[in-house]
């Protein structure tokens, strides 16, 4: 698998207006198969499979950007699949995230940082991404959400799981069984690893693929959850529905709160109700819950 490393470099009248440049940048590209973003000083370095790139698209996509006195401009590059690992083994990391009080996420490379925590659970995560540790917005008010939830027992799916943070979340607060997929190959191996460091491999079912992965799965969950971009959101959201439980709880991230109105009439039509919602800096994340069958 070949990845490759656009480099955009974006400049603005204020670092407000950058910032927000890079969001709803990597908003859209996300939207066109960029897999993972890293955030420099004034530049947005997003990751893409080789088959997925096209140069019109990403010229598209800063052509019709809405942002006045914005100026974005891109170089691309091909990255060795070592050199890709390297650009995350050599990071300084992330240092330890404290969510409520009940659950501390650390780099697990840096094992210094996890000598005492005071919360009831710890989960450490050795990245080979940037996306799943807790640090973006989206991937926190997912920890929240779950924290929130009954989980006992329960079944639970993790959709595009990165890391495999809220699945493994969700087992250390008692979920019975989790089933993960991920379209990226390394994301799913990351998963794999995560799990095991974290001692519920044996729980955690680990898939790669998109949604259809999930016609070799047998049963239904209890709660479904997905910091995946809008746009698949939306298409996915059908198929997410059918494997989910009556009274079930499906919780919904990576996406923006003007996203929220088309987002809940596609889940109202499928018989699905707002139960709650976060934000934070403009992203949300929805609790929707299965009302009625179809």
């Amino acid at each position: 698998m070949i990845y490759l490393k656009t480099i955009f470099t974006i400049e603005a009248k204020d670092q407000e207006s950058e910032e927000t440049a890079r969001d709803l940048l990597a908003d859209e590209l996300g939207d066109y198969g960029y897999d993972a973003f890293e955030y420099n000083d004034k530049q947005l370095i997003g990751y893409i499979q080789q088959d997925n790139y096209h140069e019109a698209v990403v010229d598209e996509v800063i052509k019709n950007q809405l942002m006045t006195d914005v100026n974005i401009s891109y170089t691309t590059e091909e990255i060795e699949n070592q050199d890709w690992n390297a650009t995350w083994e050599e990071e300084e990391g992330f240092k330890p995230i404290n969510v409520k009080n009940m659950v501390t996420i650390y780099d697990a490379r840096h094992t210094e940082d996890c000598t005492t925590f005071s919360t009831p659970i710890s989960i450490g995560i050795h990245a080979t991404n940037a996306f799943g540790t807790g640090t973006h917005e989206t991937t926190r008010m997912m920890v929240e959400t779950l924290l929130e939830q009954p989980l006992t027992d329960k079944r639970v799916l993790d959709c595009g799981c990165g890391t495999g943070i809220l699945g493994i979340l969700a087992l250390k607060c008692g979920a019975k069984h989790v089933v993960s997929y991920d379209i990226d190959e390394w994301s799913a191996e990351n998963t794999k690893y995560n799990a095991e460091l974290n001692g519920v491999n044996m729980e955690m079912d680990v898939l790669h693929g998109d949604i259809n992965i999930l016609t070799h799965v047998e049963g239904i969950f209890d709660v479904i959850v997905a910091n995946i971009n809008r746009n698949i959101l939306l298409e996915d959201m059908v198929h997410l529905r059918n494997v989910l439980a009556i009274d079930g709880t499906l919780i919904i991230s990576g996406f923006y709160e003007e996203d929220v109105p088309m987002l809940l009439e596609k889940a109202e039509s499928l018989g699905m109700k707002e139960v709650s919602r976060k934000t934070n800096n403009e992203w949300c994340a929805l609790v929707l819950n299965l009302t009625n069958s179809l």
